[in-house]
């Protein structure tokens, strides 16, 4: 029998946002109960924190810079094909509803389902526009004013994209008991996001609440890249109590915790014996540490690490914590082989389907996270490359076109206070790191890779011939062959010269 799978998101919601990676205040009872069912990744990462990009590379299992969505507002490439299509392909009814972000379009894409997807439960932002009056737009995208407009306006919880999208995921849900063929549902929130509009009561718990932001909400960004500086200064975000208020985002993040567990209620009661369910969130936001606000172009925890809960169908796990590096890139994968299909050589992650059915071989994970552009309709950042590298404790930064790189080591560390790139005692780790990088951004066929990569103040190795070599596009199980340039011939083989 194959499995099922139930892939829950959301957006805005770092894996500090959530009761079970160490904040129970936060009031997320149901992911926290799911967590205590399954196995909680302590140590799961964005591919790149921005919408468009990670949400590329969780439904493609591709770095972002391969899939053409490598920013807010561009579109997936015509030969990039989603979890859907390769659902969809093998045989399994395939659903999306909610917050889609990937048509290229804009923030709310437009209303039209794509291939791969069932457009019965197709319900992108453009299609919860289509259902409300126009002042019922303008309200939600103030979220009427804060508390007391909510509160004014009787604001519940019908009235929100969240609960219409849970909506049909329990449709969806209900209507596959009786049917004999799997299914891949994937449940996509907007929320937390701003404007985090949610039923009031919500709130209430955290109209007095003072967030802890940490010893980096002091950091002085001395050491730190230009580029961290000027973002500071452009959008301060000191919180010189080392508190941040923000009831409306913590009420709208444990109603939202609320509407994802009407979705796993009804896994449990439709269709129990078969099916995984599968919750993460595309990135986090600096909520004022390091001085910032909102994503962008930086590799601190606070928007890079991201939650990661799986259940198995029978619930077996009992809170087992995975304290391994994993990558977004790895989920589609591992669903992959889980279902028993091919996963094609395209694919840039690495199965996780291991790590949860106990065939893990032991070795050690290391992941690749980038950043190219916040937004093709901003001028917010602009192009700023930057492409890190982690493993095991130590985090590496290399910031493209800024003055500075990073090194942190997480463990002594945690808050990312001290850059270690010029540190002396670390040339070996940081060398090391910066070769796996290199080979990384090579091997996976990385656009904007070349030796501007090695040419760092601190590196006097160079390793980048201009001939290089020629890297054909890997099989990806749809498209034909690719043909090499020269011969004609099927391009199975690298060969020196371009």
């Amino acid at each position: 029998m194959k499995p099922n799978f139930v892939f829950i998101m959301t957006d805005t919601q770092g894996a500090n946002m959530v009761g079970c990676y160490g904040r129970p205040e936060l009031r997320t009872t149901c992911l926290d109960q799911l967590a205590s069912e399954g196995i909680r990744f302590s140590r799961a990462y964005t591919s790149q924190p921005v919408c468009t990009a990670a949400r590329a590379g969780i439904f493609t299992g591709c770095y972002p810079h391969a899939t053409g969505a490598w920013g807010n507002h561009l579109a997936l490439g015509d030969t990039m094909k989603t979890m859907g299509q390769r659902f969809q392909s093998a045989g399994y009814n395939t659903a999306y509803t909610g917050k889609w972000h990937l048509s290229g379009h804009d923030y709310f894409d437009t209303g039209i389902c794509p291939d791969g997807w069932d457009p019965e439960y197709w319900f992108d932002g453009r299609c919860y526009i289509n259902e409300l009056a126009d002042e019922e737009i303008s309200s939600w995208r103030s979220n009427f004013g804060g508390y007391e407009g909510l509160k004014k306006h009787g604001v519940t919880a019908e009235f929100t994209w969240g609960h219409r999208v849970s909506n049909r995921g329990v449709d969806f849900l209900r209507k596959q008991q009786n049917v004999d063929k799997p299914f891949v549902l994937v449940v996509s929130y907007d929320e937390p996001h701003g404007p985090s509009t949610c039923p009031p009561e919500y709130i209430e718990p955290f109209l007095d609440y003072e967030h802890d932001v940490g010893p980096n909400a002091f950091d002085n960004l001395a050491n730190k890249p230009d580029h961290h500086r000027e973002w500071a200064a452009a959008c301060p975000a000191r919180v010189p109590s080392g508190k941040h208020i923000m009831p409306n985002y913590f009420g709208c993040n444990s109603f939202i915790d609320n509407e994802i567990g009407r979705v796993i209620d009804a896994v449990k009661e439709y269709t129990p014996e078969n099916t995984w369910i599968i919750y993460t969130s595309d990135h986090g936001d600096p909520f004022c540490s390091h001085g910032m606000n909102t994503k962008g172009p930086t590799m601190y925890e606070e928007i890079t690490h991201i939650p990661l809960i799986i259940r198995k169908p029978e619930g077996t796990d009992q809170g087992q914590v995975d304290n391994a590096l994993v990558s977004h890139l790895d989920l589609l994968p591992g669903m992959l082989e889980l279902a028993g299909l091919d996963i094609p050589p395209f694919l840039d992650g690495r199965s996780i389907a291991p790590r949860l059915i106990g065939q893990y071989d032991g070795s050690e994970r290391e992941i690749m996270i980038e950043f190219n552009r916040y937004e093709v309709d901003h001028d917010f950042t602009g192009f700023q490359p930057i492409r890190c590298w982690m493993s095991g404790d130590y985090k590496l930064v290399i910031n493209l076109l800024s003055d500075k790189d990073e090194l942190y080591n997480l463990k002594d560390d945690p808050a990312e206070m001290d850059n270690l790139i010029d540190n002396p005692k670390h040339t070996e780790i940081r060398n090391r790191m910066h070769a796996s990088l290199l080979d990384e951004i090579y091997d996976c066929r990385d656009p904007f890779r070349g030796p501007q990569w090695e040419r760092r103040p601190w590196c006097s190795a160079r390793r980048f011939g201009w001939t290089g070599k020629f890297r054909p596009r890997p099989d990806d199980g749809f498209a034909p062959d690719i043909l090499d340039y020269r011969t004609g011939k099927v391009a199975g083989f690298r060969c020196n010269g371009i």
